[in-house]
């Protein structure tokens, strides 16, 4: 009997832990592949997915308070976008970890949320998470006269509460989305453990170069670039920054850290008008609340965003 033939795939790209890729063009995603149904009611919130894209399959994931459906007459809520993190290469909006996290956060802010599912690198390279993110805010806004496809949004959502929020690859999306909007469609943006970097290292950052940026912005790989460095220089700088309000959330012990700072400290001087606040939380990591939304400081974090997603001025 001949011996079978099999053929060996080699790996070429690999961040331990989260994807790994081969020669043959294949991926494995290590983490955050679930996918946890939406509900009638977890922590009192109702959850239903929509496709906005139907010929990419852009999808996304809406959150309503429940006890707030019923009643038309009630005051709207503020409507919030989320984008997800996993460093735009794991993770969605449909994966259990960011079904629990949104649904306590729309549970403790009482808004609507859209959490968008974006497409992934590197099968779908920078752009494509900030053209589909760009999509999904026009769908959303399709809902400001009131005839939008979806009711939760024509009945509930205030539209002069608008709030772009994300966490680490999300939070980036975020910044992309609000630099160049016109203030009048967006009231704030949240952007909590913001991933942005740069050719030259900052703080505690390491001296090395990081390969994360060119592995999913093959057509322009250098960490300088505006998208993923504000404050490169010749870029836009932040002036520009489409809202009236940000919240920037950075954790004591997150590599990133010190570039949310930068970008809060860049805003203040940017030319920028607007309210401007940051949140640190002591002794913790990067996304550490999305593992542990019971522990005391998860807590803390998510009331401080409900705290500015509440704010009216």
């Amino acid at each position: 009997m001949a011996p079978s033939s099999s053929i060996q795939r080699n790996v070429v790209t690999e961040f331990p832990g989260v994807i790994r890729v081969y020669d043959d063009g294949t991926v494995d995603r290590l983490r955050d592949t679930d996918f946890a149904p939406p509900s009638p009611d977890a922590d009192g919130v109702s959850s239903k997915d929509v496709v906005i894209v139907p010929s990419s399959n852009f999808s996304a994931r809406l959150y309503l308070p429940r006890r707030h459906r019923p009643a038309a007459h009630q005051k709207k809520l503020p409507l919030l976008l989320y984008f997800h993190g996993g460093a735009f290469v794991v993770a969605s909006a449909f994966c259990a970890k960011y079904h629990r996290y949104v649904s306590r956060l729309a549970a403790e802010s009482q808004p609507v949320v859209v959490s968008f599912d974006y497409r992934l690198a590197p099968e779908n390279p920078i752009p494509a998470a900030y053209h589909d993110s760009r999509a999904g805010l026009n769908w959303a806004e399709s809902h400001r006269a009131r005839c939008g496809p979806d009711p939760w949004l024509n009945e509930h959502a205030d539209f002069g509460r608008v709030f772009l929020v994300g966490d680490s690859a999300g939070a980036n999306i975020v910044h992309n989305l609000a630099m160049g909007l016109h203030r009048r469609l967006l009231f704030g943006a949240a952007l909590v453990h913001p991933y942005f970097w740069g050719s030259k290292p900052i703080g505690s950052e390491p001296s090395f170069p990081q390969p994360e940026w060119p592995f999913i912005c093959p057509s322009n790989p250098d960490n300088d670039d505006p998208r993923v460095n504000p404050e490169a220089p010749g870029g836009p700088g932040l002036v520009g920054l489409g809202c009236r309000r940000v919240l920037v959330c950075v954790a004591e012990k997150d590599l990133l850290r010190d570039r949310g700072r930068l970008y809060y400290e860049t805003l203040g001087r940017s030319g920028w008008v607007g309210v401007r606040e940051v949140f640190e939380t002591e002794g913790e990591g990067h996304g550490f609340h999305l593992y542990d939304l019971d522990g005391e400081k998860a807590r803390a974090l998510i009331k401080r965003m409900a705290a500015f997603f509440n704010c009216t001025n």
